[in-house]
């Protein structure tokens, strides 16, 4: 069920790991952003879209993680949006013929298998590089893009609302995730990021993470401030104070303390030899 969270902005979280459909609503319709997860949630989407006024004008997706890539037929052929380097990341999974299959194979490990459809994923048109707002008939969107989490991740400013949709960055339940695999200086990369969110962050009333709760006005700063803070320690080989893994971790995401340690460990390797070069 979608809920309001500021004027013309809409959330809908799915039950897997509380990932959030954001709505903007414009004059002729709503710009969709990274719409999931399982089908029948999609269907309740499909349904809380279908008022009048409410036809899908435009979808965005955040990044190339599978779970930001979904769609459903009967949210209509509107263009779904992400960066130049979002969309070639895209073309890169699907130019393996098993993507789909592999994406089965990881989610039979969870509580979601087969309840994901992929018939329509990753059809994502590239937005020209360096693109600053999406072209659609509504709020005007501001795209900030960097290379924090993954290639062309991208946050959505909606300024005349006050609303941050942060892709997957500054979440209350997930750690910082760095792009250690693709990225020459992912530490950097991820600090960089969190400077241009800072950027805005004096308008913004609302933020709203890829995966965890929605904030409201003030948090974001402090969410930045979360993340700043985590990727410092991680880069300086401290343990992080960090309230998201540890005994303090919210009941039902212990496992995110996983996640940290195989970062941590990850980057000492690198720096290890580095110095051994």
């Amino acid at each position: 069920m979608l809920r309001q969270v500021a004027d013309g902005v809409l959330v809908h979280e799915s039950a897997f790991l509380q990932s959030n459909t954001v709505v903007v609503q414009g004059d002729a319709g709503v710009l969709l952003v990274d719409p999931g997860l399982q089908d029948h949630e999609l269907a309740c989407l499909v349904n809380d879209l279908s008022a009048p006024g409410r036809t899908v004008v435009a979808g965005f997706s955040t990044h190339p993680d599978w779970d930001h890539l979904l769609w459903h037929a009967q949210l209509g052929d509107a263009p779904r949006y992400g960066t130049a380097r979002c969309a070639a990341a895209v073309q890169e999974q699907l130019s393996d013929p098993d993507i789909k299959a592999r994406i089965t194979e990881h989610l039979a490990e969870t509580e979601i298998a087969g309840r994901v459809p992929l018939d329509r994923y990753g059809l994502v048109t590239a937005l020209p590089a360096g693109a600053a707002r999406i072209p659609w008939d509504g709020p005007d969107v501001r795209i900030i893009e960097h290379q924090a989490h993954a290639p062309g991740h991208a946050a959505l400013f909606v300024e005349e609302r006050g609303v941050l949709v942060a892709g997957d960055m500054l979440s209350d339940v997930l750690v910082p995730m760095l792009d250690l695999d693709g990225a020459a200086d992912p530490v950097e990369d991820y600090l960089a990021a969190l400077r241009l969110l800072e950027g805005v962050a004096a308008g913004v009333d609302v933020v709203i993470p890829g995966h965890g709760s929605v904030g409201g006005a003030g948090e974001v700063r402090e969410r930045i401030e979360r993340d700043r803070a985590y990727v410092l320690a991680l880069r300086d080989g401290r343990e992080p104070v960090d309230p998201r893994i540890g005994a303090s971790a919210k009941p039902g995401w212990e496992w995110v303390s996983d996640l940290h340690h195989g970062q941590a460990q990850a980057l000492a390797a690198a720096a290890g030899a580095a110095r051994r070069v």
